[in-house]
């Protein structure tokens, strides 16, 4: 059999010659997701909006109750909280971004842009929030802090109400996050981000309350030098995390096995299809995937009949997997399972 591609949606041209052994179906444009936003993006725009507020304000306060202490602890999550403010705003620029339209730069579209757009969030709690607290707990340590108890009982009291804001906007996000299936599996950065931003606030809520405590009690700058640090490893660590799923979901990350389990299973019941010589996806949004498979034909097929089959069989994955908005088929011939080649080896082939 000849080698051809099509993709999803759109008829394929006629073939240019018929018999068991050429049919060629010529690739096809992709087409693209509606660009309209899905209900799930508008309540992920909320959540973000509302720990944007919650952050804002409290970091203002933080920053004023940590001045008037000269708490490095408090200080510390006055930068945590300007930096998840930062982070909000690369959010919010993720979930418009990413639903433009395709375009002949961009023909698979810009659902990749809420990826990019976190792993900047990433970097902003890196960089402003856990250097900066790792620097805070150095120099109370090497220069020590002056204890103004009226100043560390307003820092507290900052603390108190930050710790009731935050705990607000991470009680909204983890029940947005039980509407989508709870954590586990949560496939959309944004919610992720802004869940390890409200998780980890609270965290470093109390973990500066109790070394502002300690240091009151014992006199000690050690303890909240000590939960300085802390903080910082906290933050260090959860921007690590984000990084590295924002990296693996830009360099080009599979659907996942359970997706591509079905999507193979669907391709071998088929009883024109002999034999599925290779099956490859990438996600190419948080809704959104790319699926390649090369498929070896019965013989006997003539072109028309190739061309059915094809839009068939588009059709019942479209419908087993409503995320793959991208589908190209490659029919090939046996011998190419023998080279050992991907549909992206070449581009005669049309893979992917």
């Amino acid at each position: 059999m000849a080698k051809g591609t099509t993709g999803k949606d759109e008829v394929p041209e006629g073939p240019a010659s018929e018999g068991p052994t050429a049919e060629g179906p010529t690739a096809e444009s992709p087409t693209s997701r509606s660009t309209a936003e899905p209900v799930e993006d508008r309540r992920t725009r909320v959540t973000v909006l509302v720990a944007l507020a919650a952050n804002l304000v409290i970091a203002v306060a933080k920053l004023a109750g940590g001045l008037l202490a000269g708490s490095p602890a408090l200080l510390s999550e006055a930068a945590h909280s300007v930096a998840d403010s930062l982070n909000e705003i690369f959010l919010l620029a993720a979930l418009r971004r990413s639903r433009r339209p395709a375009d002949r730069r961009h023909p698979f579209g810009y659902g990749k842009e809420r990826f990019f757009w976190s792993l900047l969030a990433a970097v902003g709690i890196f960089v402003m929030g856990g250097c900066f607290s790792f620097f805070q707990g150095v120099e109370a340590l090497r220069t020590g802090a002056e204890e103004r108890f009226s100043g560390y009982v307003a820092g507290l009291i900052v603390l108190g109400v930050a710790l009731l804001a935050e705990g607000a906007s991470l009680l909204r996000a983890l029940h947005q996050a039980r509407r989508q299936g709870g954590t586990a599996g949560l496939r959309d950065p944004a919610l992720r981000t802004v869940l390890a931003e409200d998780g980890t606030a609270v965290l470093g809520v109390v973990l500066a309350a109790t070394g502002m405590v300690l240091h009151m009690v014992t006199g000690q700058v050690v303890w909240e030098a000590s939960a300085s640090l802390a903080i910082g490893a906290l933050l260090v660590c959860v921007a690590y995390g984000l990084g590295r799923e924002a990296r693996d979901q830009l360099i080009g990350e599979a659907a996942d096995p359970e997706t591509a389990d079905r999507i193979r299973a669907l391709l071998a019941a088929q009883p024109e299809i002999d034999s599925v010589e290779g099956l490859f996806t990438m996600r190419t949004g948080v809704d959104s995937a790319l699926v390649a498979a090369r498929v070896d034909l019965m013989p006997g097929l003539d072109s028309e009949r190739v061309e059915e089959v094809a839009m068939r069989i588009k059709r019942s994955l479209a419908g087993v997997v409503p995320e793959a908005d991208q589908i190209f088929l490659d029919v090939t011939d046996r011998p190419a399972r023998e080279h050992g080649e991907s549909p992206a080896a070449t581009g005669e082939r049309g893979g992917a």
